[in-house]
């Protein structure tokens, strides 16, 4: 009985419990009620206990494989799973991998992270944030409690320098806007598919990815419009292109009107399959200009935007597919200024065929 309710439990089944065993446990729960506490009560909250106990021996390997398969499905493409995938294998598992999460500590996450926090301070970066997202899954799923030690502000930023003092920057080399046409020139006298990609690609002013993967079924041919869709696009939104002529002309070159097998606007070696992501790097390198990045034409094109035209700086950004404003603008804002980004295309590729400069002797004329 206990608060004037009566309850009935077993203490065992008596092929397994002795008679002695039996009224040890009776004793035990009737101290239990003397202290007014329910000794099934009790009982089950020991289960618990020793449930959420066996949970927490689930190691930090473990964790890392089950938060990697919760959330691959919002992740943009299985790349993007890899780079986690290997960070956290390459970097944390050898150290914390076999450790059960809950002893994961401030001392753990700094053995990880120290040793590559000034030699490779970019990827260690990723790496902590990484860390700090798999222990935040585990302390919501009850694998661990307390706070968690890979959180950087208020914490490791105590600890280690902050990785802008590591190291300083390095921005895609990119080539001066006023190099461009003859850049351009000497590109053009190169054949191949990577050439005209290479081309495309500065034209458009569009990422690697984004070429590379153009298919026939973006491109428009007859408006002048190639449609990325949103699931190619870093920003994750659909992103329309208006085309030049120069442009228009070499999706011409690369795909035959009778080739109705050829899916990519640019094909790779193997059949079915797009150019290689460093196709175009190779371009680079045989015109002797591996100092410079296929990224860094974005830039140039910037540059050259800013510097001799008068477009408004949300079309130039929007050109290279950028957010433009707060959400709150954004939100409100339904168009996309196509028709503004198709004259800033159009001014981008008449200056690229603009006719370089011929560099030679200086000879003074006499009157």
């Amino acid at each position: 009985m206990l608060r004037g309710k009566e309850r009935e439990m077993g203490l065992g089944s008596a092929a397994v419990v002795s008679l002695a065993a039996a009224r040890e446990k009776a004793a035990e729960c009737r101290r239990l009620r003397q202290e007014g506490i329910d000794p099934i009560d009790a009982r089950r909250a020991a289960r618990r206990h020793a449930a959420l106990d066996a949970a927490m021996t689930m190691t930090f390997s473990q964790c890392s494989q089950a938060f990697l398969a919760s959330h691959r499905a919002g992740w943009r493409n299985a790349k993007h799973a890899a780079q986690w995938a290997a960070t956290l294998t390459t970097y944390a598992w050898p150290t914390i991998g076999n450790l059960p999460v809950q002893a994961i500590d401030t001392s753990l996450v700094l053995k990880v992270l120290e040793p590559i926090w000034t030699s490779k301070p970019e990827t260690a970066s990723r790496v902590r944030g990484r860390l700090e997202a798999v222990l935040d899954w585990a302390r919501v799923r009850g694998y661990r409690d307390g706070e968690n030690p890979a959180r950087w502000r208020g914490h490791l930023d105590k600890l280690l320098p902050a990785p802008s003092r590591v190291h300083k920057v390095k921005h895609h080399a990119a080539l001066p806007y006023a190099a461009m046409p003859e850049f351009l020139a000497h590109l053009r006298e190169q054949e191949g598919v990577a050439a005209r990609a290479l081309e495309f690609t500065i034209l458009t002013a569009a990422r690697t990815g984004e070429t590379i993967g153009a298919t026939r079924g973006e491109i428009n041919e007859a408006d002048g419009l190639w449609i990325i869709a949103a699931e190619r696009m870093k920003a994750g939104k659909e992103h329309r292109v208006p085309l030049s002529r120069r442009a228009l002309t070499i999706v011409g070159q690369v795909v035959p009107a009778a080739s109705a097998e050829q899916t990519f606007v640019f094909p790779g070696a193997k059949r079915g399959r797009p150019l290689s992501n460093m196709a175009m790097t190779a371009v680079l390198r045989r015109t002797g200009r591996s100092d410079l990045t296929v990224h860094g034409f974005r830039s140039s094109f910037r540059d050259w935007a800013a510097e001799r035209t008068n477009f408004p700086t949300e079309v130039v950004e929007m050109a290279l597919a950028h957010a433009v404003g707060s959400k709150v603008e954004a939100a409100y804002r339904r168009g996309d200024l196509f028709e503004k980004r198709q004259r800033l295309m159009d001014a981008w590729a008449e200056f690229l065929a603009t006719t370089p400069v011929a560099r030679g002797k200086v000879v003074p004329l006499h009157a």
